[in-house]
């Protein structure tokens, strides 16, 4: 048995867990700056940096306590090292160093979004974790949606990936937190977005016929994805429909602030039609994807997984098994640091104590890139 101590820091959750054999998490806890980030529209840097120094040993502290572990019991130090928000990984890594030297174990270093990729592997059961190791077979097709990136990775063994497609311009997490922001929703705007959209039900509406007309960018030929373009439409969309009003200010307020379950409708119809979009444009180009590269499994991991239209949608169409990890496990967090930390220790890829935070780094960088083989890109209905 192998237990890891799992650290994320990478921008505005300070997270800690205990993983057990890259599968099971003793514990996750996870420590919420969206409060103090909230009355920005956004992560302010300096100030999430500020909060990880603070949060972060009463965060170790009770994922410790929480799975009841003792120091002696760890058999390695698992960080994110990026990308992310420099100042805020610089405090995971450097606390997961003095970790890892004063108990004379390994430090592994994880990239965030590799990290993401294994919460697939996460089960919240001793049990569950067998049968879900099974079921995880390669080369797998792992889409990759946060709110910092949007990628298609082909997956062919534990560290082999080759990039597929990317965003050219706004992630899909990106353009959901500036929609919301553009309804007058709160930040973050994923959920917020996804609240909005489900009160057409309240209106008595459903379905497509009730939606605002937006575009999807198909990007034809590619499995690249630009999500820049809707966000401008719905944009352009409230300005011609709000003329008389300032957009810069919130659309519907109570003491607590913006309240996503008590919206006009035509924000519930421009948020659905929204979600809508983007998820067409995630859904088509995976399953497509899926099928030209013959692959066993579909992995849909980060933030944006959380989106119940988009769990819905792509379990629905994929011809192959989909694997989503539990809501818990798509947004930041550490217990998929620990996963990956596990299978990059089986692999002996430990860091030393030069270990450095990188901001900018890549899973799949662009030289790794696999070429499609005659993919048409066509819009489905």
């Amino acid at each position: 048995m192998t237990t890891l101590l799992a650290i994320e820091t990478s921008c505005d959750e300070t997270a800690a867990a205990v993983v057990e054999d890259g599968r099971y998490a003793h514990s996750n806890i996870v420590a919420s700056q969206v409060e103090i980030h909230q009355k920005y529209g956004g992560v302010v840097p300096e100030l999430a940096s500020r909060q990880h120094l603070k949060a972060i040993v009463p965060v170790v502290t009770e994922a410790m306590v929480t799975a009841d572990v003792a120091w002696e019991d760890l058999d390695g130090i698992a960080v994110t090292y990026g990308p992310g928000l420099a100042g805020a990984l610089l405090v995971g890594v450097n606390f997961a160093k003095a970790l890892a030297f004063s108990l004379g174990v390994p430090l592994i270093g994880v990239n965030h979004l590799e990290g993401h990729v294994y919460a697939a592997w996460l089960s919240r059961s001793r049990r569950a974790r067998r049968a879900a190791e099974e079921e995880l077979k390669f080369p797998l097709l792992a889409l990759v949606v946060s709110g910092g990136h949007t990628e298609l990775v082909l997956m062919r063994g534990h560290g082999d990936y080759g990039l597929i497609g990317a965003t050219r311009d706004d992630a899909a997490g990106e353009a959901f937190d500036k929609v919301g922001r553009i309804l007058g929703l709160p930040f973050p705007g994923g959920p917020a977005v996804q609240l909005a959209a489900e009160q057409l039900s309240r209106y008595g509406l459903r379905g497509r016929r009730n939606m605002v007309d937006l575009p999807r960018a198909w990007m034809q030929g590619t499995y690249e994805f630009s999500f820049s373009g809707v966000k401008t439409a719905v944009l352009r969309y409230m300005q011609s429909r709000m003329k008389d009003q300032d957009l810069s200010e919130p659309l519907a307020t109570s003491p607590g602030g913006i309240v996503a379950t008590d919206v006009p409708l035509y924000v519930a119809q421009v948020a659905s039609s929204f979600q809508q979009s983007v998820s067409d444009v995630l859904v088509a180009k995976t399953v497509d994807a899926a099928r030209e590269f013959k692959v066993q499994m579909i992995l849909v991991v980060g933030g944006v997984a959380a989106n119940s239209l988009l769990r819905e949608e792509i379990t629905a169409h994929a011809p192959v098994p989909v694997r989503i990890p539990d809501f818990a496990f798509c947004t930041d967090n550490a217990a998929m640091i620990g996963a990956c930390g596990y299978y990059r220790l089986q692999r002996g890829l430990v860091s030393d104590m030069a270990l450095d935070v990188d901001p900018g780094a890549r899973l799949a960088p662009p030289s790794t890139t696999i070429p499609s083989e005659g993919y048409g890109g066509g819009r489905r209905s």
